[in-house]
């Protein structure tokens, strides 16, 4: 049963049309262009998460700055370490030239840069998620409308409405159909959880961001 549905599968393809293939092909490559994206920005941010986490331990129990931007060194991903040392290197470099207030202002200025490069770094590729989770139906839409068109063709050129006229065309659309949805469906749901993830770790480092900068002032 199973290798009939297979090879009838098959069957349908290598007989649909030039450009029920060309849809085919690009809604496949949509899916596996969106499946990488989810499974490389599922493990970096997951990365990302647990090194601050470990980092935000170190930074209660460590007071000095100098030591606490030494230990952060360790951390390679995460957000919170990154902004740290953003803000840390500004502070190296002005604390003996500038007043508090200069000072807590340059500091805020050098954290909140890299606040908009983390979010940048986060949100690298998950837009072309929507972008998928958007086009994708459409496409497939297109490969169907173009299905039935070729079965309205085969019933002028064979003048029957018989199902051996009209099945290849759609077949054709069928596939288009599906082939849409998958692609469709896990790019959203994707997109859905990653943007939800990403902005709990956005909305944590600007929570945090004051208690960065008072820590630095403190010294």
């Amino acid at each position: 049963m199973t290798e009939n549905a297979g090879g009838g599968i098959v069957s349908m393809l290598t007989g649909s049309g030039p450009v029920v293939i060309i849809v085919l092909c690009v809604l496949i490559a949509f899916s596996i262009i969106s499946w990488a994206i989810i499974a490389m920005k599922f493990l970096s941010i997951r990365k990302s998460v647990r090194e601050s986490g470990d980092f935000l331990d170190s930074f209660f129990e460590v007071q000095n700055v100098d030591r606490l931007f030494a230990s952060s060194e360790s951390f390679r991903y995460g957000s919170l370490p990154r902004v740290f040392r953003a803000g840390y290197i500004e502070y190296s470099s002005m604390r003996d030239k500038s007043t508090v207030s200069q000072l807590r202002e340059r500091i805020a200025l050098a954290v909140k840069r890299e606040l908009n490069a983390e979010s940048k770094r986060l949100t690298h590729l998950v837009p072309f998620l929507a972008t998928v989770g958007n086009t994708a139906p459409f496409i497939g839409l297109f490969g169907t409308v173009w299905g039935i068109m070729s079965s309205f063709q085969s019933i002028g050129l064979m003048k029957s409405a018989s199902l051996a006229a009209v099945a290849p065309g759609i077949s054709e659309a069928l596939i288009a159909t599906a082939t849409g949805l998958v692609a469709a469906i896990p790019a959203v749901m994707g997109y859905n959880y990653l943007t939800q993830k990403i902005g709990q770790i956005e909305r944590d480092l600007e929570d945090f961001t004051p208690d960065f900068i008072e820590s630095y002032l403190n010294q």
